[in-house]
């Protein structure tokens, strides 16, 4: 299969963070994990460019990335849910990165690795079809107009998440914010790469962030599409 204009290559160039990098003080025990964990869980991107499997001791079946992962209540529960396979949590707000380093201490994980940055970054390094598949929970919607420019689905990230992506790949985006989810409806429908799959919510728990949803009245939509 050729590639498409759309997944010809990765752009490399400066990336803008938007959003809080770091929240409360962080603990005595967050900070030792930060310094002891990260650097020996961390992905890096030498690595993961020439094959994201070889950040992994045990040879994975296939390497998922969670593009945002919060405090990493999904992340962990998928890591355990797939033994055999590898995960690859992208997610720039230290206090989350700290927290899932610390649970992942305490259950003795190995097939998670994280790039505490921003995956756009980790994105343009990857080789192409390197990916299994692709998580976005519950992104910032940013509901002001004018911000609609920082939402994480665009056309430009559809692009480079389409390169990584191998053929048949599953991307899974999740949001509380019914404008957020008709963008990103419009946005694949419009890509050449991606078909849509059933949207179904799945197994795993409930995230954080889904919970406060429903706590205050918003219901969840889940989107599911195949890499074709």
């Amino acid at each position: 299969m050729q590639e498409s204009a759309h997944t010809a290559g990765a752009q490399h160039k400066p990336v803008r963070v938007h959003g809080r990098k770091r929240g409360h003080r962080l603990s005595i025990a967050a900070r030792q994990a930060l310094e002891g964990l990260l650097p020996i869980l961390s992905a890096p991107l030498e690595c993961a460019a020439k094959d994201p499997a070889l950040l992994f001791s045990h040879h994975p079946s296939g390497v998922w990335l969670e593009i945002g992962f919060g405090d990493g209540g999904h992340l962990l529960w998928a890591a355990r849910s797939r033994p055999h396979a590898g995960f690859i949590g992208c997610e720039p707000y230290v206090n989350g990165v700290a927290n899932l380093l610390h649970r992942i201490a305490l259950e003795g994980l190995g097939n998670i690795r994280i790039h505490a940055g921003d995956a756009r970054i980790l994105m343009g390094t990857l080789p192409a079809r390197s990916i299994a598949g692709v998580f976005i929970l519950f992104p910032d919607p940013w509901p002001r107009k004018r911000h609609h420019k920082r939402r994480f689905i665009s056309n430009e990230n559809l692009d480079a998440l389409a390169r990584v992506l191998r053929p048949g790949a599953e991307l899974h985006f999740a949001s509380d914010s019914p404008d957020y989810c008709q963008w990103t409806l419009a946005h694949i429908q419009a890509h050449p790469d991606f078909t849509e799959a059933r949207h179904e919510r799945g197994g795993a728990p409930l995230t954080k962030y889904e919970a406060r949803a429903q706590a205050e009245g918003r219901s969840a939509q889940h989107l599911r599409f195949i890499r074709i």
